[in-house]
């Protein structure tokens, strides 16, 4: 009888510990859902608040802004210059004074993930030599947008990443910064 009430306590356990686990995790999305709304819900704002002085927004040069940016995230003036561009995911390569190789893209870290695990998405890998194909798991990245770069972010992003990468920048909000070298 004893062995009997001790399986079931024990069962009683583990079945409370699989729903106490379940119930954290799908609060984890939740939150992580807030989270996501939250910033678009910032965003948003502060498009609103910008609309009247959106029409003059000019960027001299792009690289410069570029600079500008890549500071911003490293603290220091890297001295970029544009390398190279690439379509397929959209990335545009610069390398600093110091040789260090940086790779800017509106695509995130998770969907270059999903790019990598679609099978025929193997094939396009293939003799490709774009720098987001090749990337380690580890890769540091950096998240850019308009919460952490200024009001006009994603207008002079816009201007840059069609002078510089010669694709539309139309709806282009974010950007990663990927330390390639």
């Amino acid at each position: 009888m004893d062995a009997v009430f001790a399986i079931l306590v024990l069962g009683a356990v583990i079945f409370f510990g699989a729903l106490i686990s379940a119930g954290n995790e799908r609060q984890r999305k939740a939150i992580d859902g807030i989270r996501e709304q939250t910033a678009q819900w910032a965003m948003q704002d502060l498009r609103l608040k910008r609309e009247k002085l959106a029409r003059e927004v000019k960027v001299g040069d792009p690289v410069a802004w570029l600079n500008q940016i890549a500071a911003k995230v490293y603290g220091e003036n890297l001295d970029l210059s544009v390398s190279e561009s690439f379509n397929n995911p959209q990335v545009l390569v610069c390398i600093s004074k110091d040789g260090k190789k940086l790779a800017f893209s509106p695509v995130s870290p998770g969907e270059i993930r999903r790019m990598h695990r679609g099978h025929k998405n193997k094939l396009m890998r293939m003799g490709n030599t774009n720098p987001l194909w090749a990337l380690p798991k580890k890769t540091i990245h950096n998240e850019v947008s308009i919460l952490n770069s200024g009001l006009y972010f994603d207008l002079e992003l816009s201007i840059v990443w069609e002078s510089q990468a010669g694709f539309p920048g139309d709806s282009l909000e974010r950007l990663w910064i990927y330390e390639i070298s």
